[in-house]
């Protein structure tokens, strides 16, 4: 096994036993459940449970004023490398990459919010859902997230702030949707821990401190060709603001509809299947005429 076979599998270990403490907190599994998913199962890393994160060395909870998210090289963080995104959103963050530790907050569109973390989540990073019900698997594969890789908590309840905490412990990319019940002392300390972590925290609400905030608004849809096709584009208006580095913007996205989806969904084709042929089509028949 080469050294980065293992690291996915450790982080795939961490990214289970993270959800397994997530699911939990929340009640959607038991203690006995718990233990005998233990006795069955790989051992994996111990998760803390506290909310409040560890001391970092004097650093204060948020980054030193004028840190910019691009204030070290794409790829040089301690967690390990950035996260790519695809190329039709890369303009909209500074680097062009997702940094670990950072904060980006995404409203007004969930196909943006999907295409944001779909190119990590095809290289390997695990990807959960917090709070977003209305998050659906087909959207998300369409987008290139890989569901093997995605773990949903639709509705976390009161004991959100310590579902969060144990996902940004194990997952590369946390989700944090509106039905997560939050204070604003529990957002600062999600924040942080998620710096500590090296974790990718994505919100669709307002969260004070977001390194990167994108507020979208649909501009217009392409490919319907007036009723006789489909929809194969969708443009979107994206206003991009910020703290430290993240110099403020607008600009124009164009996302692909379908365009990754079709590709997973379509059913595969044999080598040796026959190209079906259209048949001929029936001769003219003469007119007919009565005769008395």
């Amino acid at each position: 096994m080469t050294v980065v076979d293992r690291v996915a599998v450790d982080r795939a270990e961490l990214a289970r036993a993270a959800l397994a403490h997530a699911e939990l907190r929340t009640g959607v599994r038991t203690s006995a459940s718990a233990a005998m998913s233990a006795v069955t199962s790989a051992a994996a890393p111990a998760v803390a449970s506290d909310v409040t994160p560890a001391a970092t060395s004097g650093r204060a909870s948020d980054d030193p004023a004028g840190e910019a998210w691009g204030g070290a090289a794409a790829g040089a963080s301690v967690h390990g490398p950035d996260l790519r995104v695809a190329d039709e959103v890369r303009h909209l963050l500074p680097g062009g990459v997702l940094r670990r530790g950072r904060t980006v907050t995404v409203t007004g569109s969930r196909a943006l919010l999907l295409a944001l973390v779909a190119a990590a989540s095809d290289d390997g990073a695990w990807v959960a859902a917090v709070g977003l019900p209305e998050l659906g698997l087909v959207a998300a594969a369409e987008a290139g997230v890989v569901l093997e890789r995605l773990a949903l908590v639709p509705d976390p309840g009161i004991d959100a702030p310590a579902a969060v905490a144990a996902l940004l412990d194990g997952v590369d990319v946390v989700l944090v949707g509106a039905r997560t019940a939050l204070t604003d002392a529990d957002r600062r300390r999600l924040l942080a821990r998620a710096r500590e972590r090296g974790t990718v925290l994505v919100t669709t609400t307002p969260w004070s401190g977001a390194h990167v905030v994108l507020d979208a608004t649909a501009a217009g849809w392409s490919g319907a060709s007036a009723g006789a096709g489909w929809l194969r584009e969708q443009r979107l208006d994206v206003e991009r603001t910020g703290r430290g580095g993240t110099t403020a913007g607008r600009f124009e996205v164009v996302l692909p509809l379908g365009a990754r989806g079709t590709a997973a969904w379509a059913a595969p084709v044999r080598p040796d299947a026959q190209v079906p042929t259209a048949r001929p089509a029936p001769a003219a028949r003469p007119d007919l005429r009565v005769v008395v």
